[in-house]
């Protein structure tokens, strides 16, 4: 059983984790993505798939050459944000890298699949997990610092003189008048 303790370091490791990151602004989950492939010099694909009954919503599979993350795509935007940041998250903190007892109980469930795969399948499915959980708290996060970013950057310049849009807008000029009473 976890302790608060146990809890507190794992939401100070996330938080320090997040904190690195170099997050786009404004954000973009899949340029977030794109951008963490090339720090780590591995491509990343994403992969929409219509969501079944009884399947996960998104699933990291792992190979010796890329990664993948399939998400659902029939699902709302900030939804499918969600779980390609939530996959991201098991690759920030190596969580592909981990679970050798998973992965040879996936060899005597399915002999016939890499248990690479296997291993995320049955990872992926059951939120009670550790790792399961440091990967909402991580996607989470991430959205939380996005949305700090997003928030200080400067808006950008209007594209046309602001009298040009008044004009477009309102038919005036962008001159006010007084109306005499």
């Amino acid at each position: 059983m976890r302790t608060d303790r146990d809890l507190r370091r794992q939401w100070q490791r996330c938080l320090r984790t997040v904190e690195a990151l170099e997050l786009p602004s404004p954000f973009d989950a899949t340029v977030f993505i794109d951008m963490l492939a090339r720090t780590r010099g591995r491509p990343i694909d994403l992969v929409p798939v219509v969501a079944r009954p009884h399947t996960p919503c998104g699933l990291l599979i792992t190979t010796d050459r890329a990664d993948c993350i399939l998400y659902a795509a029939d699902t709302t935007p900030l939804h499918q944000q969600h779980i390609l940041l939530h996959e991201a998250a098991h690759i920030i903190r190596g969580h592909h890298e981990t679970a050798p007892a998973a992965a040879a109980a996936a060899q005597v469930l399915m002999p016939h699949l890499p248990a690479s795969l296997v291993q995320r399948v049955l990872g992926r499915s059951v939120y009670t997990e550790p790792q399961e959980q440091e990967a909402e708290l991580v996607a989470s996060l991430i959205l939380t610092r996005a949305a700090g970013l997003d928030r200080a950057s400067p808006a950008p310049p209007p594209a046309e003189p602001e009298g040009s849009r008044l004009h477009t807008l309102f038919g005036t000029h962008g001159r006010r008048t007084r109306r005499d009473g």
